[in-house]
């Protein structure tokens, strides 16, 4: 492929090479091959641009850094915003993608709503994937990226491939750091969604204004101006979204309490599931969703909602939405303990996503609900002692323990929790130590849940050269300490 036709594709004036031959995109100077594009952008912890020489005598044809960067023996697509440019050049260089593509963004629910919204694709017929947090799933496999949105070459990379692979719609995970890098550019997105916003990635955003600034680029650039905008009603933040959208020329499809395209008037928990009563086009009608909480609901209703805007049939997706599979490590029961109490496993990583766990498991207590949760290290500080707080309110046992520490100390990280909860809480620093405690603990009527890591298999220990990843599995462990004397291991 020529670059002047992808610099064209992209609307790049290009100040010479337009014959030159180009055969693949790098960030990584690693991954440079002859005839390869090279983006070299400045991050938080490198430079890319003090790779440019070694790129370029590995084969790198053209590079892409800002103007004031030094390039010599390859052609320097010069932009202020490097990374944007690079987004658009590569997204004609992996063609073709699937045809119909949706992004997700919002603090909490990403995960859990491109995977529902994928299982409603396929329960429809259509070849569907998700890319996220889970990594890249399709109706046979998952492969594990690592990152809520991979980098751009690895997220054009794996849509050009699904659509070799005869995936015609696919939903991802629209992060703010992945937003605001520029990760998931250069494709026509034909709707957007907006879950929820609450505090989190503070260590990389200035405020909350900032992180809603990022988030809110989905709908400003990254949505097709003829495309959709999916809003769930009920947030604090919802109605600037709202605006947004509108204000980009979007159309919205707002769902929930206060939705006008998918009203919901009323939730009722069941033993395994909840009953949503919901009105649509003036006609009411009562589904029966096998999750439970009230934000599996909304993620069911927004994902919906994502469906019907790309085309879904609606009686065809409210049905769906009665046979949806659990997520992942999104209110996962792992376990039942001996004494009869589940034990549920969750994401739940902030404040607002504790309260909204609690919450969801709440009316399914008869008993006390146990709390086992941590904070990782080298993140937002300021989140701890919140999170120690909502479950010491919420919870009738909270065990604060370890999540992934990283570079930093674990037992300033859980002194920081227990701070927010003026010694109601109790501390376990071993991680399987205190999964094991939460169970024996537990009584008949009582549910234990373990939050924080999720779907992740390994606890993240260090930092740089040091750093160790431990292998680690909230879901296995649990099945083993809930297990029977004697049968942990089989």
């Amino acid at each position: 492929m020529k670059l002047g036709a992808l610099a064209e594709r992209a609307g790049i004036a290009l100040t010479g090479g337009a014959d030159t031959a180009v055969t693949g995109f790098a960030i990584d100077n690693r991954k440079v091959a002859p005839g390869t594009v090279f983006g070299a952008f400045q991050g938080a912890a490198f430079n890319g641009e003090d790779f440019i020489p070694a790129a370029i005598a590995a084969g790198a044809v053209a590079v892409v850094a800002r103007p004031e960067a030094r390039v010599d023996g390859a052609i320097h697509i010069a932009d202020p915003n490097p990374r944007r440019s690079f987004a658009l050049l590569a997204a004609g260089f992996f063609q073709p993608v699937p045809d119909t593509i949706v992004a997700v963004t919002g603090t909490n629910g990403k995960t859990s709503t491109v995977e529902m919204t994928r299982q409603i694709w396929r329960m429809a017929g259509h070849r569907s994937a998700s890319i996220g947090t889970l990594g890249v799933t399709t109706s046979d496999e998952s492969i594990s990226t690592g990152l809520t949105t991979p980098d751009i070459v690895t997220f054009l990379a794996n849509m050009h491939g699904l659509c070799r692979e005869g995936v015609s719609h696919v939903a991802y995970e629209a992060s703010s750091h992945g937003l605001s890098q520029y990760r998931n550019e250069g494709l026509r997105v034909a709707a957007g969604a907006f879950t929820n916003l609450s505090r989190d990635h503070l260590d990389y955003h200035t405020d909350m204004e900032d992180y809603f600034a990022a988030k809110m680029r989905l709908f400003d650039e990254v949505v097709e101006r003829d495309g959709t905008a999916v809003i769930w009603a009920d947030d604090a933040w919802s109605s600037r979204a709202v605006d947004r959208a509108r204000s980009g020329g979007l159309r919205v499809f707002s769902v929930g309490q206060g939705g006008e395209a998918i009203r919901l008037l009323a939730r009722t928990p069941t033993q395994l599931g909840q009953v949503l009563e919901i009105e649509w086009e003036a006609t009411v009608r009562k589904l029966n969703l096998p999750l439970i909480g009230a934000y599996q609901a909304a993620n069911a209703l927004v994902a919906a909602g994502l469906v019907m805007a790309t085309g879904g049939d609606p009686v065809q997706t409210f049905d769906a939405l009665t046979r949806l599979q659990p997520v992942r490590g999104r209110l996962e029961r792992a376990a039942i303990a001996r004494s009869g109490a589940p034990v549920y496993v969750d994401y739940a990583h902030t404040p607002d996503a504790l309260e909204a766990a609690i919450a969801a498991l709440r009316p399914h207590c008869t008993g006390r609900l146990i709390v086992v949760f941590g904070a990782g290290g080298d993140r937002d500080h300021g989140k701890r002692p919140q999170m120690g707080r909502v479950v010491a309110e919420h919870a009738d046992l909270g065990i604060v323990t370890d999540d992934n520490p990283r570079g930093e100390d674990p037992a300033a990280i859980r002194t920081m929790m227990m701070a927010g909860a003026a010694g109601t809480l109790r501390e376990v620093a071993d991680r399987r130590a205190a999964i094991a405690a939460a169970i024996a603990e537990a009584g008949p009527g009582d549910i234990v849940m373990v939050a924080g890591k999720g779907h992740e298999q390994g606890q993240i220990v260090g930092t740089g050269a040091a750093m160790r990843v431990l292998p680690f599995d909230d879901v296995a462990v649990a099945r083993e300490c809930a297990a029977p004397p004697g049968r942990e291991n089989r």
